[in-house]
């Protein structure tokens, strides 16, 4: 089976009735988690920010207290798990402010790591180019949310 294009289904999705919109939506949400979750986002959480990122911080908290710190392997594995839920959450937002806030908070607690990342070369180099992708969004932002994050970038940095 063939998936329609976007414009064919937006053009299909005006063409069914409120009660249609409705069932489909269920229907999809029935199918996947992240549907679910995007879903969810969508009805309950995008109108409170604040309270989405607050909810994701302690998601990640959490998730940094359960890594298991036998191996390098492990931790990196468990890094790499939290970093990918993280990106999957800002695709749901699409704020760029999110965006920056979230992967600031992963940076901190993976700086503030034990044991220490410094001794990894591949945890150091992700924890590099997540200061670099940083960088680069934050000079989209507006010049007063840049140099709120710039601040908070060169803490990081300097620590």
């Amino acid at each position: 089976m063939k998936a329609a294009s976007l414009k064919e289904i937006k053009t299909e999705l005006n063409n069914r009735s409120t009660q249609e919109l409705l069932e489909l939506c269920l229907r999809l949400s029935k199918f996947k988690k992240e549907n679910k979750e995007l879903i969810t986002y969508l009805l309950f959480e995008s109108a409170n920010e604040e309270a989405f990122i607050r909810s994701i911080k302690t998601k990640i908290d959490e998730d940094f207290e359960n890594i298991n710190t036998k191996t390098y392997y492990f931790i990196k594995k468990s890094i790499r798990k939290i970093l990918r839920e993280i990106k999957k959450f800002i695709r749901y937002s699409q704020n760029k402010e999110t965006e920056v806030e979230l992967l600031l908070y992963f940076c901190h607690k993976l700086k503030d790591f034990k044991p220490s990342i410094k001794r990894n070369t591949t945890l150091t180099n992700l924890y590099n180019r997540q200061i670099e992708y940083i960088q680069k969004k934050v000079s989209t932002l507006h010049e007063d949310l840049q140099y709120d994050y710039e601040m908070e970038m060169e803490e990081l940095l300097n620590k």
